[in-house]
């Protein structure tokens, strides 16, 4: 159980930085969280638990895979924010993303890449 709390409390701490981060330079900030933190943090917290090097190996390899379509979102966002506000810019950003994500998914899968086998 302590594992489980010093996980969180990493975790969480990374993700206060780059809010902090934010708040001082927008650039700072952004070069905080464009850094595959959470996935490298995966892979350490799947590695220090003995998990198989295939399973890390997978999840590198699928998160590259999951992370190209959600791109899009970076550039609507911006977009649409001064347009619909907030909560409008992120909805459709969310969305749009959702739905992009599993037409990319089908896509690939077509063309025998299934990231769901």
């Amino acid at each position: 159980m302590s594992w489980l709390v010093v996980k969180y409390l990493i975790t969480a701490a990374i993700v206060v930085v780059a809010s902090e981060a934010a708040k001082r330079s927008d650039a700072v900030g952004a070069l905080v969280v464009a850094l595959p933190m959470v996935s490298v943090l995966t892979l350490i917290w799947l590695a220090i638990e003995g998990q198989p090097e295939q399973r890390l190996a997978d999840h590198a390899w699928l998160t590259f895979w999951f992370v190209l379509p959600t791109l899009p979102m970076f550039l609507v966002f911006p977009w649409l924010l001064p347009q619909i506000g907030f909560m409008g810019a992120l909805s459709v950003s969310v969305v749009g993303t959702v739905g992009l994500f599993w037409l990319y998914v089908w896509t690939l899968k077509l063309i025998g890449l299934d990231l769901f086998p």
